[in-house]
């Protein structure tokens, strides 16, 4: 039945199976190919994917650091709950520091049988806007937004079929959102997603799953070593008390004290690790006299709490208490950062702060407290606080009126890193460039957040277009929509320029997904403010985006057109600006195809590849080649198409732009089937088919030159099409590029597993 569904699958995107031979093809191909290319050009730029077969690093389940304790039972249940298929989401619910996030963690990577199509697991705890829940979503499925179609639209095509299970961390945050899952699932049949929340969803198809706290010894039973080492609570206790002081474990000695502890943490995991990292400095009776002491006094502030919260709650503010008051600071300094955070942006919003002068030390004291995590990525340490302690450094901050100065401390901080990086992300630094920022994307949006919050909107707009190629590269044009639509919701006074960027950004959008004559006319009013506030550049990039628009239209004005991306090529060449130059000549060379004018296509393509080459720049070089790469093989220069599609998916690699990737991997499978090689043209295809399937893109049939002559190799040697076909499917990205380019260097090898 699968070979059979295959099969027919494959039938159905081949648009010219009633063709019986190659010349046939080849004949059809070079007269009509041309207008479909110039139809679909800008739909080539509308997402970049991650990897299909190969999980993303973003996406994957992160890996416990320490053993799970005491979960089995919970584990075997959830396993249950997922194995049934009776319950699209399973929801574990439960107070701030009862252990769902891990529990989910757990059950994510113990269940990876039962979703063979992937896991993915998507941390919400940076994400407070609702309207970010599906942008979110599709960063970790690998879909990205560059403005064309809903991302709703794309995530379902994305999962389609699929049995994935999707993880969704923290949802408490943006619980309003929950419709929205059950428009996916409706959407995606065989998609699970587990949730963990403090609130229950309350959605069709929701199965709650109340997260327990550890067992602690009965109140009757007596404070014996056995019963403590019969209790999960006192087990997680000694393991961690080990962690901080080596060499510690249950005696009988010390198993009363440890008792004690856990019975008055109620067996909540976070707040038994909390108190074991105290160990430390104090004996296990020490603990459990100062928690005798100090919990209910702490937890009486707090009685409009549940009682599970009043403990965690109060278990913190013991834990703080015994923090200097330079190390209390920091902490709640800290409670502005989004989910991780380096040591320089931590030094650099600590500068007029009293712990700054000592931050590496007070830093270490807070990790030494269990109160901030270390973590390696990408090469270097960077830093994060647990969701719970993050709120609770907010709030303290907060009543201490002092949340406002640091926000805009974190904003400005970025802002600057934003400013320094960008002249970078155009011409030859782009590609590191954009990796820097990579690891930065949840402080951006962070950033990006206070500034609307703080109504600094003037800096909010620069921001936003400052950032213009990293958004368009990396696909995060919903997010800045987001709050352009929030800056301009405010209704308070701005300037020209700062109006055009937020006017701008939901334009974007609309320009890809309904061109019309209002998105026209509202083009046409950035253009009129960016010229009011001097900005020649903004207007000029703004003018054609206005021509694009256009050029979508039926009842296309040729001479209007013509005026508008002219006069905008001219500015962008006098102003210096390659990077928007090359991309407006690839629009002209669209407009040569669509008029089936293959030498003025051919030479606009050729300016923006020369463009792209002068200023060293990978995306532009990575779109204008493709897509010339693509005409050269229509119209039978194959060679020169071959050289291209090497060149653009060798650069795709390096620049993490798995959209152009994906498109140098259907062009190296039209030149592996013109060679006749059919296993190696039929693996391509299918790893590139399986990536689009996976990652929402639409419409790609007109840029599908891999597929005529795939088909008119299959009508010679089905079996080796099919056998390539096969193996294809169970590919990953690296191992396609390995086919595709065998004489990759090693450095290029290597940059494929960590995308």
């Amino acid at each position: 039945l699968t070979h059979l569904i295959a099969r027919i699958q494959a039938d159905d995107t081949a648009a010219y199976l009633h063709f019986h031979n190659a010349q046939d093809l080849e004949d059809h191909v070079a007269g009509d190919l041309a207008m479909l290319l110039a139809e679909r050009f800008d739909q080539s730029r509308r997402a970049e994917p991650a990897t299909a077969a190969e999980i993303s690093l973003a996406a994957r389940v992160p890996e416990p650091y320490t053993e799970t304790i005491g979960r089995e039972g919970e584990l075997a249940e959830i396993r249950a709950l997922l194995a049934g298929g009776l319950h699209r989401v399973v929801s574990l619910i439960g107070p701030g520091g009862i252990g769902k996030s891990r529990l989910a963690i757990e059950a994510a990577h113990a269940n990876t049988d039962l979703f063979p199509d992937g896991v993915y697991f998507v941390p919400l705890e940076g994400v407070l806007e609702p309207g970010l829940l599906l942008p979110t979503i599709a960063y970790i499925l690998g879909v990205r937004d560059t403005g064309a179609a809903t991302l709703e639209e794309r995530i379902a095509q994305a999962i389609g079929d699929r049995h994935v299970l999707i993880v969704l961390d923290n949802f408490e945050q943006i619980i309003d959102e929950a419709p929205v899952l059950v428009r996916l699932y409706s959407l995606a049949p065989r998609a699970c997603f587990l949730v963990t929340s403090r609130i229950v969803l309350r959605i069709r198809g929701e199965r709650v799953f109340e997260v327990e706290t550890l067992d602690t010894p009965a109140p009757d039973s007596p404070t014996t070593l056995a019963q403590a080492q019969a209790a999960s609570a006192c087990v997680l206790f000694a393991e961690r008390a080990a962690s901080a002081l080596p060499g510690f474990e249950l005696t009988t000695a010390n198993a009363a004290d440890v008792i004690a502890i856990c019975r008055q943490l109620d067996g909540l995991p976070l707040a038994i690790e909390l108190a074991a990292a105290k160990i430390r400095i104090l004996s296990p009776r020490d603990v459990a006299e100062r928690l005798g002491q100090s919990l209910p006094l702490l937890s009486t502030s707090v009685r409009d709490l549940p009682d599970r919260h009043r403990t965690m709650r109060a278990t913190i503010d013991w834990s703080v208490g015994l923090l200097t008051d330079e190390q209390r600071a920091m902490l709640e300094d800290l409670g502005v950062f989004a989910a991780r955070f380096s040591l320089e942006s931590v030094e650099a919003v600590g500068e007029n702060r009293s712990w700054g002068p000592e931050a590496i030390e007070t830093l270490a004291a807070l990790i030494d407290a269990s109160l901030v995590q270390r973590i390696d990525s990408g090469g270097r340490s960077v830093f994060s606080l647990l969701t719970i302690v993050r709120e609770y450094a907010l709030e303290t901050l907060e009543s201490r009126r002092a949340a406002d100065e640091m926000r805009i401390a974190h904003a400005y901080y970025y802002l600057d890193l934003v400013h320094r990086v960008a002249p970078r992300l155009r011409g030859a630094e782009q590609i590191d460039a954009v990796a820097e920022l990579g690891l930065e994307v949840p402080n951006l949006r962070a950033a990006a957040r206070h500034l609307v919050f703080m109504d600094r909107l003037d800096d909010a707009g620069d921001f936003a277009w400052t950032m213009f190629p990293y958004w368009w590269i990396c696909g995060y044009f919903a997010d800045v929509r987001l709050w352009m639509l929030e800056l301009l919701e405010k209704r308070m006074p701005l300037t020209p320029r700062t109006r055009a960027i937020a006017t701008f950004f939901p334009l974007w959008a609309e320009l890809w997904q309904r061109p019309s004559n209002q998105v026209v006319e509202g083009l046409g009013e950035v253009v009129r403010l960016f010229t009011e506030s001097g900005d020649r550049h903004a207007a000029a990039m703004a003018l054609a985006a206005k021509a694009s628009t256009r050029l979508q239209f039926t009842d296309l004005d040729e001479e209007v057109f013509r005026a508008e991306i002219g006069e905008a090529i001219a500015t962008l060449h006098d102003l210096g600006d390659s990077w928007a130059e090359s991309l407006a000549e690839v629009v002209l060379g669209q407009f040569g195809m669509l008029r089936r004018d293959i030498p003025a296509a051919l030479e606009h393509l050729g300016r923006a590849v020369d463009i792209a080459d002068a200023a060293d720049d990978a995306f532009t070089r990575v779109v204008a080649g493709n897509n010339r790469a693509r005409l050269r093989f229509v119209l039978g220069e194959r060679d020169a198409a071959e050289e291209e599609f090497r060149l653009t998916l060798l650069l795709s690699i390096r620049l993490h732009f798995v959209d152009g990737a994906t498109y140098g991997l259907e062009g190296m499978c039209a030149i592996a089937a013109s060679h006749g090689d059919a296993w190696r043209a039929g693996a391509l295809s299918a790893v590139a088919a399986t990536i689009r399937e996976t990652t929402g893109i639409y419409d790609i049939e007109g840029f599908a030159i891999h597929l005529a002559p795939l088909e008119a190799l299959r009508a010679v040697d089905p079996e080796s099409v099919e056998a390539g076909e096969h193996a294809g499917r169970e590919m990953g990205l690296a191992q396609a590029i390995a086919i595709a380019l065998p004489e990759a260097d090693a450095d290029v090898r290597a940059k494929v597993p960590s995308w």
